[in-house]
């Protein structure tokens, strides 16, 4: 059946594959909700979105997604409060980000009511689909990228606004273990790392498979010019405490503005930890893990959080960190799921219901 609400028009599946799934046991962004949101843009100007049923989407082999890249995504969480009411993280923060990508990669910016309204519209329509169990969320996957054809090496003039849905358990179970790159990079000034590419993430894997092969989980991704300063941890922001002290990368070029980063940072300070953005050398991380001073090192993001490191490995020496009692990784994360699930205040405005 078809309905018309706020300009925005749902096409319903026929039958949900709801009681199919079970929430008990999800794995990460495996599972897919009945229905998506797709809005074009074409002729100079993004048309009316609508919600349709989950299902592949058609291509021409010509179109330029294929060829040239020009793909962007954002990654968010839809939770339930006990009350049963949606809730959103800093959503604006990611429709802003969203265009900042398509800014740097020659994509037409998305307005914020097809985004916002769009993203609200769909999760009323598969709200069923928002797990209620610890530690799971609906996990919410806005991407555009260029669907119009050529092999010629240019923008493309037609672009497509995804948004789907993927009920989630956790993305990381316990702590990892982590290599620190020292032959490739994740980005370079005047690149891309800095705006959610798809490309961005296509580059990773091949380093990260061979610290993989050789028993990690993931890379500390190091600066492109010295492989001195570390970076991020795998697709994550990276926090390093030396003391008492929280240190953690200056966004740049090459380094994304995590929400979730920006979030600890702002928590961290307001429950008195000291924080630091700077520069961090390989050199002193390594120091302080031999002189004991090192006591956490952890990923912060949007799928895992914060996913807690138990080690890591440079130059064929491996280091292990401490076991803390009340290490500031779980502190934080507490503060910022609180907030997220409504299970505490929020003082900053950062939750928001969707109604």
């Amino acid at each position: 059946m078809s309905t018309a609400t706020q300009n925005i028009v749902v096409n319903k599946v026929e039958k949900s594959k709801i009681d199919q799934v079970d929430f008990s046991n999800l794995a990460f962004g495996s599972i897919f909700s009945d229905h998506m949101l797709v809005c074009n843009f074409k002729n100079g100007e993004w048309q009316a979105p609508t919600i349709e049923p989950y299902a592949p989407i058609q291509l021409d082999p010509a179109a330029k997604i294929f060829h040239y890249g020009q793909s962007i995504f954002e990654g968010m969480k839809a939770y339930k409060d006990e009350k049963g009411s949606t809730l959103l993280f800093r959503p604006k923060d990611n429709w802003i980000r969203l265009n900042k990508s398509a800014e740097r990669m020659v994509i037409p910016e998305i307005p914020e009511a097809i985004f916002m309204d769009g993203l609200t519209k769909l999760l009323d329509v598969d709200g069923d689909w928002i797990p209620t169990n610890e530690g799971s969320s609906l996990y919410i996957r806005p991407f555009m990228f260029a669907s119009g054809n050529g092999f010629h090496a240019s923008p493309a003039d037609e672009y497509k606004f995804v948004i789907c849905t993927a009920p989630s358990g956790a993305y990381f179970s316990g702590k990892v273990k982590v290599l620190i790159e020292e032959k490739y990079a994740r980005a370079a000034n005047g690149g891309v790392g800095y705006a959610k590419a798809g490309g961005n993430y296509a580059a990773q894997f091949y380093p990260t498979q061979l610290a993989i092969d050789r028993g990690y989980n993931q890379v500390i991704w190091t600066d492109d010019n010295t492989h001195e300063y570390i970076e991020e941890a795998g697709a994550m922001n990276i926090f390093v405490r030396i003391g008492d002290t929280l240190l953690t990368s200056p966004t740049s070029d090459r380094i994304l503005d995590g929400i979730t980063r920006k979030s600890i940072i702002q928590i961290a300070k307001d429950a008195g930890i000291e924080v630091k953005e700077r520069k961090v050398t390989v050199a002193e991380v390594v120091a302080a893990a031999k002189s004991g001073d090192l006591k956490e090192m952890f990923g912060a993001g949007t799928a895992a959080v914060i996913s807690p490191i138990a080690g890591f490995g440079y130059k064929n020496e491996d280091f292990d960190l401490p076991e803390l009692e009340n290490p500031y990784a779980a502190q934080l994360k507490k503060t910022i799921t609180d907030i997220q699930t409504n299970k505490s205040e929020d003082p900053y405005g950062w939750r928001f219901e969707v109604k």
